[in-house]
């Protein structure tokens, strides 16, 4: 038999830990989204470092809030995963053991997955949750404050104390979490030179070239008076060779698709991918990106930022027909069941699903 054991002792209640192990939109933040369902779900671990495919989960005991004991399938791997929440003085002591019923796994790597779930991110959804529940201005007689508070991984006099056994090697688990932060690192691309404004020569005619004058008939000796000079033949009228209209086409509104990359705990990244999909190039463009309330946004590439309230407004060069143009931008935001803006627009038209 191959087991892991995992303890943790957590500054939290029992009630508020038993949470962030069962609500599927918090237990989407510190470790894998999972579809709805009531003994039986799926939980998308396929894209998790360990893991080769998604999680098929059973509940086999249930008893709220101390025992959750569940049974679990993935890739030809069957596991039996219980965690136990035992109140303490100062909080909850969690303890998540794992047994390998079926299969093989690297058990080394599989107990450091547990560690950097149990001991880093769910620390992280409860301080959260902790201060849901704290009226910092009860005085004011105004509402609860929301003050967001994520524990440095690294801090040692914070840390929960833990402690892991490993009783054999190689295991499955479902409590697990990719090792180490996200580093996300985008060059930002120059925007593309404007194409030449097309320029129309007027062309000027030269004036005809006058006639010449008729001479004066000289009067003969019998002649009793002069004769009439003609009138000179007047010089014809330059004519203006009408110059060429250049024509005008409407420039085609632009396009953008919204897609959140990657989801963290107090925040996400975000994608916008704007198209010019007519044949004239666009001089300037302007995306607007309405944050939740309490968010800001962080690094941005693809595009110059501004932030007024929960309004982001990204503008950027010209954008030849034909082409697009990708904007990535990191948010944080205090509420961990937030993964996407409110509301985003290009050319005051609503951003598609990518």
């Amino acid at each position: 038999m191959i087991e892991i054991v995992t303890e943790v002792d957590l500054f939290h209640p029992p009630a508020r830990t038993w949470r962030a192990l069962t609500e599927r939109p918090l237990l989407a933040k510190w470790f894998a989204d999972s579809a709805p369902g009531s003994d039986r779900w799926i939980l998308a671990t396929a894209a998790l470092p360990g893991y080769d495919g998604d999680t098929e989960v059973e509940t086999v005991e249930l008893r709220a809030p101390h025992r959750l004991v569940v049974r679990c399938r993935e890739a030809g791997r069957a596991t039996r995963l219980a965690c136990d929440l035992t109140p303490t003085a100062h909080g909850t002591r969690l303890s998540v053991r794992e047994v390998l019923e079926e299969g093989d796994w690297d058990a080394d790597a599989r107990a450091e997955q547990h560690e950097q779930a149990v001991t880093g991110r769910l620390p992280a959804i409860l301080d959260w949750l902790a201060f849901q529940n704290v009226d910092l201005r009860r005085a004011e007689g105004g509402l609860t404050a929301e003050l967001p508070v994520v524990r440095l991984l690294g801090d040692d006099k914070r840390r929960p104390g833990r402690r892991r056994v490993l009783l054999a090697a190689g295991t499955v688990t479902l409590i697990a979490a990719a090792a180490g932060a996200t580093v996300w690192a985008t060059a930002d691309e120059p925007p593309a030179p404007a194409a030449p404004t097309p320029t129309t020569s007027l062309v000027m005619p030269s004036s005809a070239t006058p006639s010449a004058r008729p001479t004066t008939a000289r009067p003969t000796p019998s002649a009793s008076r002069r004769s009439a000079s003609p009138s000179p033949t007047p010089s014809p009228t330059p004519s203006r060779t009408p110059s060429a209209t250049p024509s005008t086409v409407a420039a085609a509104p632009l396009t953008a698709t919204y897609e959140t990359v990657t989801d963290r705990v107090f925040g996400y990244r975000g994608e916008v991918v704007l198209r010019n999909p007519g044949p004239s190039p666009r001089p300037g463009w302007t995306v607007t990106v309405t944050l939740h309330d309490g968010a800001t946004v962080g690094s941005v590439s693809g595009a110059e930022a501004t932030q007024d309230g929960t309004v982001v407004t990204f503008t950027g060069g010209a954008l030849p027909g034909g082409e697009s143009a990708t904007i990535r931008f990191d948010v944080r935001d205090p509420d961990p069941q937030h993964d996407s803006p409110a509301a985003c627009t290009a050319d005051n038209t609503p951003c598609t699903p990518a």
